[in-house]
């Protein structure tokens, strides 16, 4: 049966898509060219049997927080759906084994930060309190559609409650980077270290514009909704989205890549595969990044405009996955971390901005951010009992290797085995500094470089998980493009979706989401 909208791609926007479009009724065809479906969401036995890693992403926290979440929560939930939590969604452990723990008590949070600077517990509740006063104008510049009637009513509405001048303060005030922030903020280094290593996490750095903003909502939401994760991995959570899916009569075909989008006269008229299967549809949304939609799909198709857009657009850090299958609990030389679900390794905003900005000159980060997650301690359902698994993110890592920045790592200009396997050495090395009897813990670990992870997913462009850079000139209005409008072109029935479009990154779901309900649902 003909389908009335085919979704190219099967990561979180187009699963949200999916769901909410199939949930309306209409019929839906996701197509995905890799062998599962997820995208990024992926739960694999990657090191020893009976370990499961979330490869990719792995907190959901997005999601469980969005408007996708919130209207697709019970449905999925039917099908077997739900997070595991912990009171404990992040901290920050320094070289030097000083750390800090956030919690999802605020009062907690304002003690902790005191005890450690007079004023920083204060300043902490002034931050998360102001993204909780201006949330429903702040999060429908985050995720609404920016170009509609209601985003210029909400506007209009802060004009008349703040006067022009004062919007425009609380613009300026929102655009500060987040070394801006911290560095006149708190006092504490240690207070300002937890917090700097999560800008890495939106595709910024340390100095990027808006970064200090970023930081304040991720701030807000950890200790608001923490950082919860799927039971039984990443994967448990796309195949509730495939039940659903199904559920209400879509399919999602695997093995499916689509060579072309197929237009005439201006309309979509559907997609071909490779091997030249056609598949008639009105209705086409495209989970993927500029260059493959302008240079492959919509390759036949003249849009000048869009074309020139595309070659200029610019793509960011690529990402390292490492992943530790552990003989049992790892014991952390500092008291207060077993139960964190997510630990960055960092010493302050200089230390990250050091790494990011040798990642973004093609330099093997000398002392890489890393990102450690403690599956097991929110989900026991991970591994065997007894057992651990560590599931560690280095958002720091060049796309193209130039060379090393500690001069000790030989690279022939590509992510070798050899180059990642070392550069996996560089982060253990880091790592077993603050666990216990580490190397006789250890069974098994797993290393992905950028170029590994492109070849998962051709969408992650050198790496890059966050569909392109998200500087101010490639966010917000303008991504992907400076003349982008709600995912649309000059093709009618046409939508692109996915991390390189508005909202950006994360799983959130938000342009998947945005899209579904202009089609209706």
């Amino acid at each position: 049966m003909r389908p009335d909208h085919v979704i190219i791609g099967s990561g979180i926007n187009a699963l949200v898509a999916g769901a909410m479009l199939a949930l309306k009724g209409d019929r839906v065809l996701l197509l995905e060219r890799e062998a599962v479906p997820g995208g990024c969401l992926r739960t694999e036995e990657i090191t020893l049997p009976g370990f499961r890693h979330d490869v990719m992403a792995a907190t959901w926290v997005l999601f469980m927080t969005s408007p996708a979440g919130a209207a697709l929560g019970p449905h999925l939930a039917r099908h077997g759906f739900d997070y595991c939590h912990t009171p404990h969604p992040t901290a920050v452990l320094r070289p030097d084994g000083q750390a800090l723990v956030l919690t999802t008590d605020r009062a907690k949070n304002i003690a902790a930060f005191n005890r450690l600077a007079a004023g920083d517990g204060d300043a902490h509740a002034r931050d998360v309190g102001g993204i909780e006063a201006d949330a429903p104008f702040l999060f429908a510049l985050l995720g609404g559609a920016l170009w509609s009637w209601p985003t210029a009513k909400l506007l209009w509405g802060q004009v008349r409650k703040r006067g022009l001048r004062g919007l425009a303060a609380w613009f300026g005030s929102a655009l500060v980077p987040a070394r801006g922030w911290l560095e006149t903020t708190y006092a504490s280094p240690t207070v300002q270290a937890l917090y700097a290593p999560w800008v890495l996490h939106t595709g910024l750095t340390p100095e990027s514009t808006y970064s200090g903003q970023m930081g304040k909502v991720i701030a807000f939401a950890m200790e608001a909704a923490g950082a919860p994760i799927v039971k039984g991995g990443s994967g448990a959570g796309v195949a509730a989205f495939k039940a659903l899916i199904e559920e209400k009569g879509g399919e999602i075909r695997c093995g499916a890549d689509v060579d072309r989008i197929l237009v005439q006269d201006g309309k979509v008229r559907g997609v071909q595969l490779q091997g030249g299967e056609e598949i008639a549809c009105a209705s086409v949304l495209a989970s993927v990044a500029p260059g493959q939609l302008q240079d492959r799909l919509l390759r036949d198709v003249n849009l000048p405009e869009d074309k020139a857009a595309a070659k200029a657009f610019r793509h960011g850090r690529g990402n390292f996955q490492l992943h530790y299958a552990l003989d049992r609990h790892p014991e952390w030389l500092t008291p207060g971390l077993d139960d964190v679900a997510l630990i960055h390794l960092a010493d302050g905003i200089d230390s990250v901005s050091k790494a990011s900005n040798e990642a973004e000159r093609g330099m093997l980060p000398a002392t890489p951010t890393i990102c450690v997650g403690q599956p097991h301690r929110l989900d026991p359902s991970r591994c065997p009992d007894g057992k651990a698994i560590l599931w560690l993110q280095i958002p720091d890592a060049p796309r193209v290797v130039k060379g090393d920045a500690a001069d000790q790592i030989a690279s022939d200009g590509t992510w070798s085995e050899a180059s990642r396997e070392a550069f996996a050495d560089r982060i253990e090395a880091i790592l077993k500094r603050h666990i216990k009897d580490f190397d006789a813990i250890k069974l098994a670990r797993r290393a992905y470089s950028p170029a590994d992870l492109e070849k998962m997913n051709i969408n992650l462009v050198g790496g890059d998980p966050y569909g392109g850079l998200c500087t101010i000139d490639q966010f917000f209005i303008f991504r992907p493009y400076a003349h982008s409008t709600n995912g649309t072109n000059l093709i009618r029935g046409f939508t692109h979706i996915g991390a390189s479009t508005h909202p950006g990154p994360g799983l959130g779901g938000g342009s998947g989401f945005l899209a579904a309900k202009r089609l209706g649902a």
